[in-house]
């Protein structure tokens, strides 16, 4: 029997009981730990993305030019503002993405059977990429809100504890959850796509080897959890771009006028236009997160495996033994 993809394997119901507390513990810490790494490395990537999302007529010579802006106008510890509020923030939101994402896929399969999992795994890496996302990001919200103010008005704090501080105090509460709606719009569809393209590009690749997750050396697949990162990046940086863009400009004091966060909203995509808010700054964007993405995917299974866990995969219920593709 030849079926294409039936090679990530999933535990049959009598193994689901290794899938415990302390597995979604160690994918929680993985999770943690490879956001925090990937989104601290890339904060001078992300510092100058989010000056020429600010302000594109200063900001106007790519990404390369805008390094030497900032670094010629502010020297080149500019390039770290955020760093801390950048690695807590995401390793707070790798802990419930990662670990809610491994959570909610194995609870799906658990409810469906394997049989209705392997029909539909795709919705399954949707919907549980949504589900944990969505919680990750009520966590989120407020570091990131103080990340952008701290980005664009350097002078605003020092450090993510005055930030907030400052924040609290001049804008109550309300003030972290400013860009919920934008973060949502932004962070969902980009984690469904990251997750779904990520678990289907990585099936294909061992299907066209012919092997199973478990019969490769640990380079190998470090190698595809590199290279369909990568791919996964990519896909889901374009379709969250617009989003992201309202997202730096919402946090930018005044954007948009004083009403309702809708209307804000609203107005700032009309002041933009579409095809900018799509475009500024997008290539830069591909970049970082294709390889935000790939290092993300490669550093998780790498300290999932140092802590002793093998992650959650699906298989082909009706596959013959040795049939991998």
């Amino acid at each position: 029997m030849n079926v294409p993809g039936a090679v990530l394997l999933a535990p049959s119901p009598d193994k689901f009981s290794k899938y415990n507390a302390m597995y979604y513990l160690k994918g929680a810490a993985a999770g943690g730990i490879c956001c925090s790494i990937t989104h601290g490395a890339l904060t001078p990537v992300d510092v100058v993305k989010t000056r020429v999302q600010l302000d594109p007529v200063k900001y106007n010579k790519g990404l390369v030019g805008g390094f030497r802006q900032v670094i010629a106008e502010e020297g080149v510890m500019a390039l770290s503002t955020g760093l801390g509020a950048t690695a807590f923030g995401y390793f707070v939101q790798g802990w419930f993405k990662f670990g809610g994402v491994e959570f909610f896929k194995i609870q799906m399969v658990k409810t469906l059977g394997e049989e209705k999992a392997w029909e539909n795994k795709t919705p399954i890496y949707l919907g549980a990429a949504a589900a944990a996302e969505f919680i990750a990001d009520i966590f989120l919200c407020p570091l990131e809100a103080v990340r952008i103010r701290s980005v664009s008005d350097p002078e605003f704090c020092d450090g993510l504890a005055d930030g907030f501080v400052k924040m609290l105090k001049a804008e109550g509460v309300g003030g972290f959850y400013s860009g919920f709606i934008p973060i949502l719009c932004k962070q969902v569809p980009y984690t469904m796509a990251k997750f779904a393209v990520q678990g289907n590009a990585a099936e294909a690749m061992y299907a066209g080897i012919g092997k199973t997750p478990s019969e490769v050396s640990e380079t190998t697949g470090l190698g595809i959890s590199l290279a369909s990162g990568v791919v996964a990046g990519v896909a889901s940086a374009i379709i969250s771009h617009p989003a992201d863009t309202l997202l730096s400009k919402i946090n930018k004091a005044g954007a948009g006028g004083d009403g309702p966060m809708m209307s804000r909203l609203l107005n700032i995509a009309k002041e933009t236009g579409f095809v900018k808010l799509c475009t500024v700054g997008l290539l830069p964007r591909c970049v970082m997160i294709g390889s935000l993405t790939a290092g993300q995917f490669g550093i998780f299974d790498t300290v999932m495996n140092a802590l002793g866990a093998s992650k959650f995969h699906f298989t082909n219920p009706n596959a013959a033994p040795g049939d991998h593709h």
